[in-house]
């Protein structure tokens, strides 16, 4: 079989009916059509992602380039009338909204460009706000890859406009659409990246629980490294620096996407970046290779005062490999988890520990932790991953794994897993839910989409007893495609 048949092979039947819709606001009120929802579930999950892959006559060709949706799920005490109620919506970014005023595509995409495309102020993407959701200072903030996040109604999900923190930051302000949210101190901390060729900077904002901003520190960079996620501790922000390199000029003067411009560069080598919060100052950079992060798991400080930092590692960036739609992950490798421990306060300087990769032999993403224990000792988290890593031809998420650290070194990443059955895939990112009562028992949540019979679903399994199946299903009246990272805001408990 030549290189280019082997491309041409179907590992994911029918999948691109997850990218040939518009979905519509919706509002419905949904029972499980399989197994029973836990009573102590309350509170609700929010998820949000790329949801339109049309406008007009331009099809987009990248999965970052879709309009943002944004949903929700309010369980018992969150939901008006008791039960489980669903809601979606489209973040009504200026993007979406001129979009929608002249029906017609006007702005550049991510990974999409056309004859006439706009670019916001002449420098950067107007955002389709496609990236994440977060319930932060008594309000509902959905972020994209670039700019500032928007303001929803936590209930109706409307959009209320801009989240500019009291005005102190404006849409070109460089800022990320992975905050990290201190669950013990209300505080949000976030990053962005000032992509100068000659002074490529990294930008540390802290705000408070209202959502004031505290501090806005500055951090140099080797060279303008795309940088889409970051770990935190109580002390210290931990950046996984890799040369994944953004170069601007053409995305300003010769019509290029952000795709086009970003080039992986590993000889320059890959680095932890560690920032104390508090002060800004660089602690410590360390080389670790030259490898590709795309998100951090979780990162801690260990009874010995060492820095913990887990992330999913990949050989190269994976972007490339959501590009086109729908021949998704045709060349995608495996992501292996990974853990660093770096002594801070080694003689002669912070110094690499320990580096453990947990051996697995899958591409995976989005991994979640219990978001109460972020930034402390944990070893489990969870991930979706590709069952059909390895195979050629085009392939989708379609198993919901859990990964445990305390299987020790060399034994196998994956301790818990739940295979999707044929035709179907899923999406968004695998969210624990605790019980509020201080119980063990626990959920995550993610969605899964049915090729076959055109059908979406949101499906919750025990955290600790994935390979049991779906303990609850809750099926949808119209199809959703698959998003991507959400979260959840817990309600009201039972004991």
């Amino acid at each position: 079989m030549t290189v280019a048949s082997e491309r041409t092979v179907d590992r994911a039947p029918l999948l691109e009916r997850a990218f040939d819709f518009v979905p519509e606001p919706a509002y419905e009120r949904l029972e499980p059509a399989e197994g029973e929802l836990p009573a102590w579930v309350r509170g609700t999950y929010y998820v949000n992602g790329p949801a339109r892959f049309r406008r007009g006559d331009l099809a987009y060709r990248h999965w970052l380039d879709g309009d943002g949706l944004v949903c929700s799920l309010a369980f018992g005490d969150s939901a008006e009338e008791g039960g489980v109620h669903f809601r979606s919506r489209f973040v009504e970014s200026v993007k979406l909204r001129d979009e929608e005023a002249e029906q017609q595509a006007l702005y550049r995409a991510f990974g999409t460009g056309f004859p006439g495309d706009r670019l916001l102020r002449g420098i950067a993407l107007a955002s389709p706000v496609n990236v994440s959701v977060y319930p932060f200072a008594g309000t509902l903030l959905a972020f994209g890859e670039q700019g500032l996040p928007w303001e929803l109604d936590p209930v109706t999900l409307e959009t209320r406009g801009e989240y500019t923190f009291g005005g102190r930051l404006n849409a070109v302000s460089p800022f990320s659409a992975h905050p990290n949210l201190d669950h013990r101190s209300g505080r949000m901390v976030n990053f962005g990246v000032s992509f100068a060729a000659d002074r490529p900077t990294l930008n540390l904002y802290t705000f408070s629980p209202g959502g004031e901003l505290l501090s806005r520190r500055r951090a140099p960079l080797p060279y303008p490294a795309s940088i889409h996620d970051f770990g935190l501790t109580d002390r210290f922000a931990i950046f996984y620096v890799n040369p994944y390199l953004l170069d601007m000029a053409p995305l300003m003067s010769e019509g290029a996407t952000v795709l086009d411009c970003l080039s992986w560069r590993p000889e320059l080598g890959s680095s932890l970046l560690v920032v104390e919060c508090e002060t800004g100052e660089e602690v410590a950079r360390v080389p670790v290779g030259e490898r590709y992060c795309l998100h951090h798991v979780n990162a801690f400080e260990d009874d010995g005062g060492r820095l913990v930092v887990d992330v999913l590692e990949l050989e190269e960036p994976v972007y490339p490999d959501y590009r086109p739609i729908p021949e998704l992950f045709v060349d995608v490798a495996p992501a292996h988890p990974v853990r660093y421990v770096v002594e801070l306060a080694a003689v002669g300087g912070p110094r690499l520990a320990e580096r453990r990769a947990a051996p697995y032999r899958l591409a995976a993403d989005f991994p979640a932790v219990d978001p109460t224990r972020a930034g402390r000792p944990v070893d489990r988290f969870w991930m979706l991953a590709i069952s059909a890593t390895g195979e050629p031809g085009r392939k989708f998420l379609d198993r919901v794994v859990a990964v445990d650290y305390a299987a020790g070194p060399g034994e196998a990443a994956e301790v818990d897993a739940w295979q999707a059955p044929a035709h179907r895939y899923l999406g968004g990112e695998p969210i624990y839910l605790g019980h509020p009562g201080g119980s063990p028992d626990a959920l995550v949540i993610c969605q899964e989409f049915d090729a076959e019979e055109r059908r979406s679903a949101f499906l919750l399994f025990d955290a600790y007893d994935l390979a049991a199946g779906p303990v609850a299903r809750l099926p949808l009246a119209a199809p959703l495609p698959p998003l991507f990272h959400a979260s959840f805001a817990p309600g009201k408990g039972q004991g």
